[in-house]
C-alpha cells in the first residue's frame, strides 16, 4: 500500500493525517492518486461508505491551498453534512501556505441574500449546494479564484428536489471557471462513467470497503447472506427485528433499524427498548442517564423530548426529520460513542450524517409514495441504507438485512435487492417547478444574455447530456414565457435581461412563482390586514412545502376558522364543493398559518405538537422557511413602494424567528434571550432595555431561567454597571460551576 509519508504533500500535512492513525492509503485512495487526483485531473470517485473518499478530498485541497495558493469549495447536499465536513477539515487550519499565512477553513450555509464577501479570505470553504447557488447569483467575486470544486454525494443528482441545484451549479462552475479541478464523490452508482464523461473527468468505481459487508434477508429466526453464510437468532420475541437487535447487542454491537415512517420508527424504538434494557450494565445505564439529561436540557421540554429521553435511558433512540437539530445531534454523538445501542430511523438518515452500526435492519422494503400508495424502494436506496453497516475499527464485518415474512418474499428480496445493482442516475432537471428558478437565475446572474444563450447554457447540463438538448428546450421556452408575462425578464432587441423584480427574486432565492404570489398579495391586500393575512400569503407560495394537510378530525375546526377570518385572506377563498382537491390544499395553507399564529402568540411547543400533530423539527423548518419568505416580502414591499407595510413585515419576521408576541421584541434582541427568558423578564416587570439597564444583578438572578452568567451578559449588553464586588459575592453564593439552563 502507498504510505501517506510518500505522497507529494507538505510534511506538516502528513503529520496531521498520521495523528488520526492513518499511515497508509486504502486501495480506492491509491487508485485515485494514480489516476491523477493530486495532479489536477478531474475525477469521479464512486466507492462505498467508509472507503476513504473524504481523505482524497482533503489531500487535493491541501495540495491546491498550500502549493498553488488555490481556493477550494466543498459542496454538500445537507447542512448537517457541511458541519461534519467542516469539523474534519478544521484540523488543517494550522498549515502554512507558500506566503507563510495559515490555512483558513470556513463554513457558510445560511443567509441566501448575501455574497458573503468575508469568504474571500478563506482558503477552504465548506458549503451546501443551495448556498453555492445563492453565491453564484450574487456574483461573489472570489468564485473566480476557485481552483478545486469538490462535489460530495454527487448521486444526489437523482433526487428531484436537490439534484437540479447541484446539476446547475456544476454546469455554471465549469463554465465560469473551466480551469478548476472537479472532484466528484459518491457511493457506488451504476453510471459513474456517464457522470464522468459529462464532467470531462476520469472515473473510478470500486466495491472495496475496509470492513466486509454482507447483505441478506431474515426469515423468522434465520438470516441468510449473499456470501453463503447464515446465522440463527433467538426467538424470544414475535418480531424478527427485535430478535435481530437483541442478537446484535448481546454481541456488543450496535444496530440501526430503518422504518418506513416516523410513526413506525418511534413504535419500533419503544418495542426494542423493552428488550435492550435487560442487556445493559450498570455503568452503561449511568452513562445513558447523562445522555438523557442532555436531551431534556436541549430546547423546550415537550412530550417528544420526554419520550426520547426516557427511551435513551434504556439504550434506544429514534431519529427522524421531525426531531429538533439539537436532539438529533445528541443522539448522533451518543450513538457514535457507543452509548446508545440501537437507533430506529427513517431512511433520510441513510443520506445524512455518517452513523455506522454493526447491523443494519431494513424493516420494510416499501415506502408510501403519493399517488401510488406503498411502493417498493429502489435498489439505490437499499444500498444507501446497507452501506451504513460496519463500524471502522470496531467490527470485522457489517451485516445488512431485509425482513421477509414468507419464503417466496425472501427469494424476491434476494433477487431484487441483495443481488441487484443500483439503478442508473437520471437527471431530474426538466421539471418546471424546479427549473423555473434556475432559468431566471441564469438571466439575472448574466450567464445568458439572449434566448439562444439560455438554450446554449442548458445544453451543457447533465440532462441535455443524457436526453439531448432538444428535450429541454420546450420547458425552458415555457418558463421564459411565464417570466416575461410576469415582468421578471424583458427584451431589448435580442438582448434578454432581468428586470429589477426578476433580479431581486433571483437574489432572494425564492421560486419565481412565490415572488408573483407575494407581489399580487401585497397589491391586493385584504379587507382586514392582520398577522394572519401575511402568514397565509407566504404559506400560499410553493416554497412552503410540504403543507400541513389537515386530518379529518381537524376539518370542521379549520372550516370554522376560515369562516371567522375570511376577510383577512389576501386571496379568494376557493369554494369547498367546486373542487375538493383545491379546497383541501387551501386548508393545508390555513393550517400552516394557524400553526404559525399560535407560535407567535407564544403557545408552547408541546401544545402545538398536541393540537396540530406537528413535530419540533417540522415546526423549526416551517418557521425558518416562513421567516425567509417574510424577509423576501419586506424586500418586495421596499421594491414596490409599499412603505406602510415595511414595519409590519419586519416585526412579523422577527416574531416568527423567536415565537413571540410583539411586546417581547425589544428583549429578544439581546443575545441569549429567547421566547422563554424574554417572557420571564417581561412578567417580572423588565419590559424595556432601559429598565434592564437600571436593574441590579441580584434582581435579574431572582427571575426564573436567569442565572448569574445570563444576568451578567444582559447587563453587559444593555450598558448597565456591574460592580465587581457584587458579582464576586453572587458568584460565590451561587457556585462558580452552576449549570445554566440553555434555551432552544
Amino acid at each position: 500500500m502507498l504510505r501517506i509519508g510518500n505522497l507529494p504533500i507538505p510534511k506538516e500535512a502528513v503529520e496531521v493525517i498520521e495523528e488520526q492513525d492513518i499511515s497508509e492509503l486504502y486501495p480506492p485512495q491509491e487508485e485515485a492518486i494514480k489516476a491523477g487526483a493530486l495532479d489536477g485531473k478531474n475525477l469521479v470517485l464512486a466507492s462505498p461508505t467508509a472507503s476513504g473518499k473524504t481523505l482524497i478530498a482533503e489531500l487535493c485541497a491541501i495540495k491546491h491551498v498550500t502549493e498553488q495558493d488555490g481556493k477550494v469549495i466543498y459542496l454538500t447536499p445537507l447542512r448537517a453534512l457541511a458541519s461534519e465536513k467542516y469539523r474534519e477539515f478544521k484540523k488543517y487550519s494550522g498549515l502554512r501556505k507558500r506566503s507563510g499565512a495559515r490555512v483558513r477553513v470556513a463554513i457558510s450555509t445560511g443567509d441566501y441574500d448575501s455574497s458573503d464577501p468575508w469568504l474571500e479570505a478563506a482558503d477552504i470553504i465548506i458549503t451546501t449546494n443551495e448556498k453555492t447557488d445563492s453565491l453564484l447569483r450574487h456574483k461573489a467575486r472570489w468564485m473566480g479564484d476557485v481552483s478545486l470544486v469538490i462535489a460530495d454525494e454527487v448521486h444526489v443528482l437523482n433526487d428531484v428536489d436537490r439534484g437540479p441545484t447541484l446539476e446547475v451549479i456544476l454546469t455554471r462552475l465549469l463554465e465560469f471557471n473551466p480551469k478548476a479541478q472537479i472532484l466528484a464523490l459518491s457511493a457506488t452508482v451504476r453510471n459513474a462513467e456517464e457522470i464522468a464523461e459529462w464532467l470531462k473527468a476520469g472515473s473510478i468505481t470500486t466495491e472495496w470497503r475496509p470492513i466486509k459487508l454482507v447483505e441478506g434477508v431474515c426469515l423468522h429466526n434465520t438470516a441468510e447472506f449473499n456470501d453463503g453464510s447464515s446465522i440463527k437468532i433467538g426467538g424470544d420475541y414475535d418480531d424478527s427485528v427485535i430478535n435481530l437487535v437483541a442478537y446484535t447487542v448481546k454481541q456488543n454491537g450496535q444496530a440501526l433499524v430503518f422504518a418506513e415512517t416516523r410513526k413506525k420508527a418511534v413504535s419500533y424504538a419503544k418495542k426494542i427498548a423493552n428488550a435492550v434494557k435487560k442487556l445493559l450494565s450498570r455503568p452503561e445505564k449511568r452513562s445513558l442517564k447523562t445522555v438523557s439529561d442532555r436531551i431534556l436540557a436541549a430546547g423546550e421540554r415537550t412530550r417528544v423530548s420526554d419520550l426520547l429521553a426516557n427511551l435513551v435511558q434504556l439504550g434506544v433512540a429514534f431519529h427522524h426529520a421531525g426531531l429538533s437539530a439539537s436532539h438529533r445531534n445528541v443522539i448522533e454523538d451518543a450513538f457514535r460513542a457507543g452509548k446508545i445501542k440501537v437507533t430506529a430511523a427513517t431512511p433520510t438518515l441513510a443520506y445524512g450524517v455518517n452513523l455506522p452500526a454493526r447491523m443494519v435492519i431494513i424493516s420494510s422494503y416499501k415506502r408510501y409514495v403519493p399517488g401510488y400508495g406503498r411502493y417498493p424502494i429502489s435498489v439505490l436506496d437499499f444500498k444507501q441504507m446497507s452501506g451504513r453497516a460496519g463500524r471502522p475499527r470496531y467490527d470485522k464485518v457489517g451485516e445488512a438485512l431485509l425482513i421477509a415474512s414468507t419464503s417466496d418474499e425472501q427469494d424476491y428480496l434476494m433477487e431484487s435487492y441483495v443481488f441487484s445493482k443500483p439503478e442508473k442516475l437520471w437527471s431530474k432537471l426538466a421539471v418546471e417547478r424546479v427549473l423555473r428558478s434556475h432559468v431566471l437565475a441564469s438571466i439575472a446572474s448574466g450567464f445568458a444574455h439572449s434566448e439562444q444563450g439560455l438554450y446554449d447554457f442548458f445544453e451543457k447540463t447533465f440532462y441535455a447530456y443524457q436526453y439531448g438538448s432538444r428535450n429541454i428546450k420546450p420547458i425552458v421556452t415555457k418558463i421564459l414565457e411565464f417570466l416575461y408575462k410576469e415582468g421578471m425578464v424583458d427584451l431589448d432587441g435580442k438582448r434578454l435581461f432581468a428586470t429589477d423584480f426578476g433580479r431581486r427574486i433571483s437574489e432572494l432565492y425564492i421560486d419565481p412563482l412565490s415572488g408573483v404570489i407575494i407581489r399580487d398579495g401585497l397589491y391586493n391586500r385584504a379587507g382586514l390586514l392582520t398577522d394572519l393575512s401575511f402568514l397565509h400569503m407566504v404559506c400560499h407560495t410553493p416554497d412552503v412545502a410540504p403543507k400541513y394537510y389537515p386530518r379529518r378530525r381537524e376539518m370542521d375546526g379549520l372550516n370554522v376558522f376560515v369562516g371567522v377570518h375570511r376577510s383577512e385572506f389576501m386571496f379568494e377563498v376557493p369554494e369547498e364543493w367546486t373542487d375538493m382537491v383545491v379546497y383541501e390544499e387551501f386548508l393545508g395553507e390555513v393550517k400552516c398559518a394557524f400553526v404559525l399564529e399560535s407560535w407567535i402568540n407564544e403557545v408552547s411547543e408541546d401544545n402545538i405538537i398536541e393540537r396540530f400533530s406537528v413535530q419540533p423539527g417540522d415546526l423549526f423548518r416551517l418557521t425558518e422557511t416562513v421567516k425567509w419568505l417574510l424577509y423576501a416580502s419586506h424586500e418586495l414591499c421596499r421594491l414596490f413602494g409599499h412603505k406602510d407595510l415595511l414595519a409590519k413585515t419586519s416585526a412579523l419576521e422577527r416574531r416568527v424567528k423567536s415565537g413571540i408576541k410583539a411586546e417581547l421584541l425589544p428583549l429578544v434582541g439581546l443575545r441569549g434571550i429567547g421566547r422563554v427568558r424574554g417572557r420571564a423578564l417581561f412578567n417580572a416587570g423588565f419590559r424595556t432595555i432601559k429598565s434592564l439597564k437600571h436593574a441590579s444583578i441580584g434582581q435579574l438572578i431572582d427571575i426564573p431561567m436567569i442565572g448569574p452568567q445570563v444576568a451578567k451578559k444582559i447587563k453587559e449588553q444593555v450598558g448597565g454597571l456591574v460592580r465587581s464586588d457584587e458579582w464576586e459575592r453572587l458568584r460565590r453564593e451561587m457556585g462558580e460551576g452552576q449549570k445554566q439552563i440553555s434555551e432552544y
